[in-house]
Order: C-alpha cells, then structure tokens, then sequence
C-alpha cells in the first residue's frame, strides 16, 4: 500500500515529466534556438533570391548558409535553419515586398559532417571541439527523450508489479535526462559561441537567443525535479516499509 504524501509526489512528479518532455520535444523540432536580425536593407538588395535560391537547392556548405542567415534574418535549430526573403516577384516592383520565411532540414548524414577552422574552408583542418559540439547537441536530446521514455516503461511495470521499488530507477533515468537536456542547452551555446569567433557578422547585424532554446532549457529543471520526488518516494517508502517491518518483529 502506498502512502498519500508517496503517491502525490509520483503524480506531481509524472506531470513535470510530462511537461518537460513535450517542452523538449517541441524545442527539438523547431528552429527558433539562435536568430539572426538583418538590416531591413538587406531583403530589398537584387541579390536576396539569389541568396534564397542557393540557400535551399545548393550544396550543403556552412560557410554559405551561415551568410545567408546572417543577411536574411536567419534562424536556426538542431534540425532546420530558415531565412526570410521577398516572395515571389510579380512584374513590377512591390513597393513593400511580403517576407517569406524559407527552411531547410538538416539531413542525417549532415549532423555528422566535420567543421572546420575557418568554416567553408577544407583546407585549414578540422575543428574537433566544434565538430564533437554540433554532434552532442544533436544526440543529447535524443537520448533525454529517450531516457524518459524507458524510465516510462519502468513506471508502467511498477504499477503493473504493485510496488514502489523500481520509482528509484525512474528517478535516477530522469536524472540522467535533465543532464541531458541541459548539457545539449550548454553544447549548442558553445559551438554557436566559437562559430561567432571564426565568423564576421555583417554591419548592423545582432544575434538574440530563441524561445526554442529557452523551451530546452525549461525541460532540464522540471525533469530533475521530477527526478528528486520520484527518488524521495522510493526512499523514504523504502525506509518507512523496513521500519514496519522491524517494528512488527520486534
């Protein structure tokens, strides 16, 4: 039998859990982690669906997306980066042209992709720290996710069981979860860090965090702290239930 204070801490504990897994899920399929603001020039100037056009059909370069992004508004997340550019033209000249936001997806094989010391530039060798970076922050949520939902299993199979004991290992999995979900907050932060070193940002452009990245951030503390009352369930159950235990031997 499970006490009121253990079962109210499981249940408060399995909605911050539910909380923070749609906060991450949803941080990791959008694109609003880093922006870019370009001067409103920038959209008007003849060469803004040039820049479009290459942006989305070219080859996979960071070099050349990276301008892009700089120059038109950019936006950028885990999976996508995205621009915005004036639509498509008619035969005059609008004279206030509707933005269009354009995105493209990161292919698989693109997350795996080496970086370089001067981006674009295969010649001056590879940026590890910066390559093992980008690569951390694409697994880590991966496996938040999945931590949680393994931990999930566990929960099923100890409600299934009727005991509190295997709480510990949900805890202790969405521990590991939080780690994760912070550690790909701190992974993107530096590599986007060191790519602004090795970058020159036009004149007039500023850079401001996404709500994408704030929504990543929020799912780290609500997974440790569901995290923390799942383990203090267990444990003090645990202790509750041995001193039973001894109280009716003695």
């Amino acid at each position: 039998m499970v006490d009121n204070r253990y079962a109210t801490a499981l249940v408060i504990g399995s909605v911050l859990s539910l909380l923070a897994t749609v906060y991450l899920s949803i941080a990791v399929g959008t694109q609003h982690w880093y922006q870019y603001r370009s001067p409103p020039g920038n959209h008007e100037a003849s060469n803004a669906s040039e820049l479009r056009e290459d942006f989305i059909n070219g080859e996979f370069d960071e070099k050349t997306y990276s301008d892009t992004l700089f120059r038109l508004n950019g936006t950028l997340g885990l999976w996508w980066r995205c621009v915005q550019a004036p639509g498509q033209s008619h035969w005059f000249k609008e004279p206030d042209p509707k933005l269009v936001t354009q995105c493209v997806s990161f292919t698989l094989p693109q997350q795996f992709v080496p970086k370089y010391k001067e981006p674009g530039n295969h010649n001056t060798g590879e940026d590890l720290l910066r390559t093992y970076l980008w690569r951390c922050q694409f697994l880590l949520p991966l496996v938040s996710l999945a931590l949680v939902f393994l931990s999930g299993l566990v929960g099923v199979c100890a409600c299934l069981c009727r005991s509190i004991t295997p709480t510990l290992g949900v805890g202790v999995l969405h521990l590991l979860a939080g780690l994760c979900s912070l550690g790909t907050v701190c992974c993107f932060l530096a590599g986007m860090d060191l790519l602004r070193r090795v970058s020159v940002l036009p004149d007039g452009v500023y850079v401001s965090l996404g709500w994408s990245l704030y929504l990543a951030l929020i799912s780290s503390p609500l997974q440790m702290m569901a995290a923390a009352l799942f383990l203090w369930a267990a444990r003090s159950h645990r202790q509750n239930y041995t001193r039973m235990t001894a109280y009716r031997v003695a």
